[in-house]
């Protein structure tokens, strides 16, 4: 019997890459790749993790392209009053609050496009689109006496931008390992997020600076359409589609009978329901209760605030997901929703105080739990159908994951349009918002107790860290 063994690599040279046991990666026209494995320890290090991280890169910046469109008009309906616009709080709260219904119900067929067209080309598609809404604004807040449901149809294109998030983190996990998803996912995501804090930033500036009495409303609109125009040419000169990146109806069917889609799904409109939500309306928070630091006057502009939010909760995205690859994504999320019930009560009792840098602080520690809860949750979803396939991490294990992902993230959104709501709810009937506070934190306490019940409490979900 003949025996081969490796020679040992000689004295001070690197350690030899593992052999590959599966296919080598393959290109085709389109820029598509055949055999991609993460998961294959040689092809990772040596071409898989410099192909993913660029297509990441430009995944982020589309995506946060996206939540700039999806969020423009939570700043841009507060400012209307005061350019001419005849509208009541209920409406205000209607074009605040419509682009994440739309937004959220795309996001359920956005979830599907990429195994359909690729990444690489429905990115490509999707950051298209968002020259849609972006023409809109500006056309429509340009007259004054544009009717209130042509305002409401422009910011319902808006939900273009919302869409994206779905199809755009679908398409990165299938490009990383599973150990590495949660950072990975975390990036993406916060990226999308930094959008929603960057057009509250800019938006007061662009559309006061040099504006003398009246606003420049319109480029709000405009001054996005040059950077979608990149974003498209991007993805067209440096992603990839992958032809592994499939995702059948009847595995998407099968993750819709699956409980534990639902429950998570409640656990992702706790967190990034609530950032996304708190994100649209704080504008119109801080200018009905502290009208005197709705903006700031900065030289010959104007500043928001209300972005800080919007920011913080981003940032602490990514780290939701690295505690979770951690310390296992349910326990953070338990720890979210704790900070984020006993914050909201913070704020219920600082609201009478009438002091205003003590509610930002409150607010933003809320977006601060609401954040980590997002990358927590959202890092739950692979780790939790990977157990109920039986830990095997196969190609149809990912495939039903990746549908839970678009899903869940989809039904998520909706939690954008529903705590504006509430806020409107509650001001309508009060005057005041005291009574949409006290309901969320009762809604945080009862996700608590649910994520501590399933996911947390031993024996729950087998030896498994979720």
């Amino acid at each position: 019997m003949t025996e081969t063994l490796s020679a040992a690599p000689p004295h001070g040279a690197p350690p030899q890459a593992p052999e590959s046991t599966a296919p080598a990666l393959a290109t085709r026209p389109g820029r598509w790749i055949d055999n991609w494995n993460p998961e294959d320890t040689a092809q990772w290090p040596s071409q898989g993790r410099a192909i993913a991280r660029r297509n990441l890169n430009w995944s982020i910046f589309a995506e946060f392209l996206g939540f700039v469109v999806w969020q423009l008009w939570s700043i841009v309906a507060v400012t209307l009053p005061a350019a001419g616009f005849d509208l009541g709080t209920g409406e205000v709260f209607w074009l605040i609050s419509i682009p994440s219904l739309v937004g959220a119900t795309l996001r359920i067929p956005y979830s599907f496009l990429v195994p359909k067209f690729g990444g690489r080309n429905w990115t490509i598609i999707s950051a298209g689109l968002l020259l849609l809404p972006t023409v809109a604004l500006a056309v429509c807040v340009s007259n004054p006496e544009t009717p209130f449901g042509v305002l409401l149809a422009a910011a319902a294109l808006a939900g273009f931008g919302g869409g994206n998030f779905a199809s755009s983190m679908s398409n990165i996990t299938y490009f990383y390992p599973q150990k590495e998803k949660g950072w990975a996912l975390g990036l993406n995501a916060a990226g999308g997020n930094l959008g929603a804090s960057v057009a509250q930033f800019v938006v007061p500036i662009v559309i006061t600076i040099g504006a003398g009495a009246t606003l420049n409303l319109p480029v709000a609109g405009w001054i996005w359409i040059p950077f979608i125009l990149v974003a498209m040419f991007g993805a067209f000169r440096f992603m990839d589609n992958l032809s592994n990146a499939k995702a059948d109806l009847a595995g998407s069917a099968a993750a819709l009978k699956e409980p534990h889609l639902w429950l998570l799904s409640l656990l992702y409109i706790g967190t990034f329901g609530s950032f996304i939500g708190f994100a649209s309306v704080f504008p119109k928070l801080i200018a009905d209760q502290f009208p005197d630091f709705s903006t700031i006057a900065v030289g010959g502009a104007s500043v928001s605030l209300a972005f800080l939010g919007a920011l913080v909760g981003s940032l602490a995205r990514p780290y939701g997901g690295r505690l979770s690859d951690r310390f296992g994504g349910a326990r953070i999320t338990m720890l979210a929703f704790a900070a984020m019930g006993t914050v909201t009560v913070g704020v219920l009792l600082t609201l009478p105080l009438g002091n205003f840098w003590l509610f930002l602080g409150c607010f933003l520690l809320l977006f601060a739990a609401a954040g980590i809860g997002n990358g927590s949750t959202y890092r739950m979803v692979p780790v939790v159908f990977a157990v109920r396939g039986g830990g095997t991490g196969d190609v149809s294990t990912q495939r039903k994951a990746a549908a839970a992902l678009g899903l869940i993230s989809a039904i998520g959104a909706y939690g954008g349009f529903l705590i504006p709501q509430a806020l409107n709810l509650s001001f309508q009937a009060t005057g005041g918002y005291a009574g949409a506070f006290l309901g969320f934190v009762v809604g945080y306490a009862v996700l608590l107790v649910l994520t501590y019940v399933v996911y947390v409490r031993s024996g729950r979900m087998g030896a498994h860290k979720i």
